[in-house]
């Protein structure tokens, strides 16, 4: 009995240890199948598509005129104003985020134009706003040449996956030389083109005869900033902005899902539902709902090569702080304006300030009541940001 009950014991210890054998390789299988399984869900929610290129298959159709750069890359166009060949004054325009080359024309009335219903629309006024219709008398009198640019993946222009300020800067310069400008031009950003002004006095200054930059966006990890006034700024943005921001600066191979998964809101800015304030809000008011919106046009190519490339260029890991420039016009034969509202939403003041204490050579020009989209507001405004710019003093 003591035999028959001792291999029985055996028996049934070696049953469960084959049992707790073949449970350990099919857990270790079942683990393996479960990990390839969740690489391959997430390779397909952080790969983002690939971007619909105009003129080729399947792609958005080409339309405006283009340049091919030295790179390979094309840059799509548009001219305003006066013929170049007559002009005083040649000025490129930087459009904005989520904004186009279309949103500079000087030719269509205002209130005709454009769609004010969402935050990305706004940004159809911002390079409107310092050449639409009303300034079409002061253009022809004063001779100006305007040219605006798709921005790499915005509209017409190929996307840039190695696109970075110094990048576009040049991309600018090249867009100058085959437009035939001649060896200086004026240049003119709005809110995130504001960057690429930034890169241009940097990188490329000697072709500049002067700059304008109008509510740029400024980039919180610029390390001449003091800390606790960046901090400060920092978390003056709604909270979902500050995690997209973390985002794009310390992880920007996340930029994509961050900003369209579904669990948590990502860039209000990116999804045009970020707060605006008094002033921006009564601007909005006072344009028309109806007419035509270039959004559409903007992102034709994809959101990732357009907002979202953006995003990572502005607050990725900077290649350049503004705070270490020198007076590209040494000699007085340019300057360098910053406009900005006091009451601006997005981009904190505190931090103009300091860029214009830290750079007393630039000329800043802060607005008492004055939010973002202070440029679409009173004419009064866009005709001074010319003849500063021009330094015109008739008026």
């Amino acid at each position: 009995m003591e035999l028959m009950k001792s291999q029985f014991k055996k028996g049934t210890s070696r049953f469960w240890n084959d049992v707790r054998f073949l449970f350990s390789a099919m857990s270790w299988k079942i683990i393996v199948v479960l990990l390839m399984g969740f690489i391959a869900w997430a390779y397909r929610a952080l790969r983002p598509p690939a971007p619909r290129l105009c003129g080729m298959k399947g792609g958005p159709s080409l339309v405006g005129p283009r340049i091919k750069l030295s790179d390979g890359k094309h840059i799509s166009y548009k001219e305003h104003g006066v013929p170049k060949e007559a002009a005083n004054y040649k000025v490129i325009l930087v459009h904005g985020f989520s904004s186009c080359k279309h949103e500079a024309s000087i030719t269509a009335t205002v209130l005709s134009c454009f769609r004010f219903l969402l935050w990305r629309e706004c940004y159809l006024f911002l390079l409107k706003a310092v050449a639409n219709d009303f300034q079409q008398e002061m253009v022809e009198k004063l001779g100006i040449y305007l040219v605006s640019f798709d921005r790499p993946g915005y509209g017409e222009s190929d996307p840039d996956p190695k696109r970075t300020i110094k990048s576009l800067a040049l991309d600018i310069e090249e867009l100058a030389d085959q437009l035939e400008l001649g060896s200086k031009f004026y240049i003119i950003g709005i809110s995130m083109g504001g960057q690429a002004v930034w890169g241009c006095l940097k990188y490329i200054p000697h072709r500049l005869a002067g700059a304008a930059l109008l509510a740029p966006v400024v980039n919180y990890w610029w390390p001449n900033f003091p800390p606790a006034l960046a901090t400060e700024a920092y978390n003056l943005q709604p909270v979902q902005d500050q995690w997209a921001l973390r985002v794009a600066h310390h992880a920007p191979w996340l930029v994509y899902w961050w900003n369209t998964q579904k669990w948590f809101p990502g860039s209000s800015v990116a999804a045009g539902t970020q707060n605006l304030t008094v002033p921006d809000l009564q601007i909005i008011a006072q344009m028309a709902a109806s007419g035509v919106s270039h959004r559409e046009y903007a992102t034709q190519q994809g959101l990732h090569e357009s907002y979202h490339r953006d995003m990572m260029v502005g607050f990725g890991h900077r290649d350049f702080d503004p705070m270490q420039l020198e007076n590209p016009f040494p000699h007085g034969e340019g300057s360098v304006h910053v406009w900005h509202g006091v009451e601006d939403g997005i981009v904190p003041v505190s931090l103009q300030r300091y860029i214009a204490e830290k750079l007393p050579w630039i000329q800043y020009h802060e607005l008492s009541n004055a939010g973002h989209l202070f440029s679409c507001g009173e004419t009064a405004i866009k005709d001074a940001i010319f003849h500063k710019l021009f330094n015109i003093d008739d008026h």
